[in-house]
């Protein structure tokens, strides 16, 4: 493999007993509607802003080993010299990309979706590492809704996502694979376990048919949880769950498994990370996050758009972060959300 110094450096320097992966590369319809929230219009500017104020914040290395950026964000800078990624690596938070090009329906298959962006992806690799990106992230996406996800939408999901994996290993970019199966709807954690399950299943066989080399990349799973419409599961429950369905499908050669926040409210997913940590034992790999909204969300609600809530922002980002790192340990504690 000619990128495989590279390769290797990467994944040591991402993967850390309680240091995560920070997900700032939402698109810009989603950061749009974070940002009306809180009364922020979405421009170019106001999104260079915020996303200096994440990689810029003090200390935040010690919880934090990568961060997943937005194509647009790559080019931006912190300042009238450094760029976003360099910046991120001054703390030694090694910067990734966003590589696939959003969901849409599967043909003749519904209730299944399906991910573009393999079109020209290896030229696209190419400009983001000499624009400092180190690894990339790809989205596959499974509804649970009556018979879907079927058979057929899990293998098409699993072969986009292989390919994807084998085009970043080829460039010298280390993949996150990221097969979410969504919380959305009705089902019961029982019916989120088999179809996770499933998925994963899927994921790995198609992974080895591309001799994709495991220890070369990172998965990004969803807890095993209910449906939001259906009751709500304690973290000893959700731990259970999740830990059963990662020890049935994940190889041991996979260096760490990033969890998704997939839509849980911050405190409910450190707490539920936390709980699967306390559980793991043994477990053969690092079992740590790739958030988006549980790490971003309260620090965004005290920025408000204002310069003068930037420093508190970035306070209440390092906390999130903190929290989750314990959490990362086994060692978090809900009481601490109010210290």
């Amino acid at each position: 493999m000619q990128y495989l110094d590279e390769l290797e450096a990467t994944i040591r320097d991402m993967v850390h007993k309680g240091r995560g992966i920070l997900a700032a590369d939402e698109s810009e319809p989603t950061i749009a509607k974070r940002f009306k929230a809180i009364k922020v219009d979405s421009t170019e500017e106001t999104r260079r802003i915020w996303r200096r104020v994440l990689v810029t914040t003090p200390s935040l290395c010690e919880y934090i080993s990568g961060i997943i950026l937005f194509e647009e964000t790559l080019g931006q800078k912190t300042n009238d010299v450094t760029t976003i990624p360099e910046a991120a690596w001054a703390q030694h938070i090694v910067p990734g990309i966003k590589v696939d090009k959003g969901k849409i329906p599967l043909a003749l298959s519904p209730g299944d979706l399906i991910t573009q962006g393999l079109d020209g992806l290896a030229e696209r690799l190419r400009e983001y590492k000499q624009q400092g990106a180190r690894f990339a992230k790809w989205r596959e996406v499974y509804t649970i809704d009556g018979h879907a996800p079927s058979r057929h939408g899990i293998e098409a999901n699993a072969e986009m996502l292989a390919r994807y994996a084998a085009v970043c290993q080829q460039e010298g970019l280390v993949p996150i694979v990221e097969p979410e199966v969504l919380m959305d709807g009705h089902h019961d954690i029982e019916r989120h376990a088999a179809v996770t399950e499933a998925v994963q299943q899927a994921v790995f066989e198609v992974l080895h048919r591309h001799h994709v080399r495991l220890e070369l990349m990172i998965l990004k799973p969803n807890m095993v949880l209910p449906g939001q419409s259906c009751r709500h599961a304690e973290p000893d429950e959700v731990a259970t769950a999740t830990l059963k369905v990662l020890r049935r499908t994940v190889p041991a050669a996979v260096p760490s498994i990033n969890f998704l926040s997939g839509g849980q409210s911050p405190e409910e997913a450190t707490a539920n990370l936390n709980a699967i940590n306390q559980q793991a034992g043994s477990a053969p790999w690092q079992l740590s996050i790739s958030y988006g909204r549980a790490l971003q969300q309260t620090a965004l609600q005290v920025w408000q758009g204002k310069a003068e809530n930037i420093k508190s922002a970035q306070a209440s980002l390092l906390k999130r972060a903190y929290l989750n790192h314990l959490a990362m340990r086994g060692e978090y504690q809900a009481a601490l959300e109010e210290g």
